[in-house]
């Protein structure tokens, strides 16, 4: 079967076509930020023409965003980051694309794939979260996201670790994601410079870059230490564009998370081994499990 699996990211859109366990292509797109819904659509289109042109026609889809997501109903409720408020998301694709569509949230189908495919694979329980030009985080139990009551779990990033910090997009001031998350590091620092080179700055003992970088490790481990008193997780993974920082991330996370549970020990922390694709192979994977089903009739 030839399934599409799009992620829907702040800055870019990435996609996989694939067929059975092969994959046809992968493409990316710069997010449309003045009409992000439309520009899923047309990228969707798109693969799905590109699927009918190598003699596979797409038999389903598979689609993450980001924000506050009710997969039930497949509506995108709410992006700080996009800018969209209830969007029908699952509608307007199937009557795009003419297939079965499934919507997930761009976070917890990462996490998905982690514990199909990766880093989580044996551990049941863990938490996986995405940094990127957001923070969000998925909670996976015995292997299965956990959406919460109506679609709000896993929103790490607009938890306060700084009161009366920060102005964030979602009205909040001091949020995880306003002072940690990839597009605040760069914009923390100023001129433009993307968080990587920050990171590779602040190695170098560039004042300014060691600033900002330490207080985005400072908040990133205030989070991760509520979030591992609150839940306990076997396992912590962290995932997104932030995580390609690899050790030079991983290490002195660490360290602060140990250094903030002082009376129990800290989870193992370490990287998503899908990288920046967690999200599009987990969109995948929803698009497979949705034919699997409801299998098209002959």
């Amino acid at each position: 079967m030839t399934l599409i699996g799009l992620d829907v990211g702040g800055t870019s859109m990435k996609a996989a076509l694939t067929r059975d366990s092969d994959t046809l292509l992968t493409e990316s797109w710069p997010t449309d930020r003045e009409d992000p819904v439309g520009g899923i659509l047309d990228f969707a289109a798109h693969l799905s023409s590109r699927a009918a042109a190598l003699g596979s026609p797409a038999e389903a889809a598979g689609i993450a965003v980001p924000g506050i997501v009710d997969e039930s109903t497949g509506t995108a409720v709410h992006s700080a980051n996009l800018g969209w408020r209830d969007v029908p998301m699952l509608h307007l694709a199937r009557e795009r694309l003419g297939i079965p569509v499934a919507i997930g949230h761009d976070v917890r189908t990462g996490g998905l794939a982690e514990a199909v495919l990766g880093a989580g694979r044996d551990a049941g329980d863990f938490v996986f979260m995405a940094i990127g030009t957001g923070i969000a985080a998925a909670l996976i139990l015995n292997g299965a996201p956990y959406a919460g009551t109506v679609g709000w779990s896993g929103e790490i990033g607009h938890v306060v670790v700084r009161p009366n910090g920060e102005d964030c997009a979602c009205g909040n001031r001091g949020c995880l994601e306003t002072y940690a998350s990839a597009a605040a590091i760069s914009r923390r620092h100023g001129a433009s410079v993307p968080a990587e080179e920050v990171i590779t700055r602040a190695e170098q003992n560039d004042e300014k870059a060691a600033k900002v970088w330490a207080e985005a490790l400072d908040c990133l481990a205030d989070g991760l230490a509520a979030a591992t008193l609150l839940l306990d997780p076997s396992l912590l993974i962290i995932g997104g564009g932030l995580a390609k920082a690899g050790e030079s991330l991983l290490t002195p996370l660490t360290t602060r998370l140990v250094d903030r549970l002082t009376f129990r020990d800290a989870p193992r922390l370490t990287l998503s081994e899908l990288d920046d694709q967690a999200a599009v192979k987990g969109a995948t994977i929803l698009a497979a499990r949705l034919l699997e089903a409801h299998p098209p009739k002959k």
